[in-house]
């Protein structure tokens, strides 16, 4: 696979893509990876680019703006 861009993937790369990505989900210590996975639902339901779910984490996260309270490193 050459592209990971919604135009270009299936939802079935999609999800192969991401769970590849951030690994294995249902291993988690304290449900910080299941976090991940929610995450990216958008791209995998082929509504929002990665890059651009991406960007905008990081622009929260930089920027400080409002976002769900977190317990450890999952959300309540």
């Amino acid at each position: 696979m050459n592209s990971i861009l919604i135009k270009d993937t299936t939802r079935e790369e999609r999800e192969q893509i991401v769970a590849e990505s951030i690994g294995n989900i249902n291993g988690s210590c304290d449900g910080c990876m299941a976090g991940l996975a929610e995450m990216y639902q958008e791209y995998i339901d082929g509504k929002k680019e990665i890059r651009d779910i991406n960007m905008e984490f990081k622009a929260r996260y930089e920027s400080g703006i409002e976002a769900p309270e977190r317990n450890g490193c999952g959300y309540m």
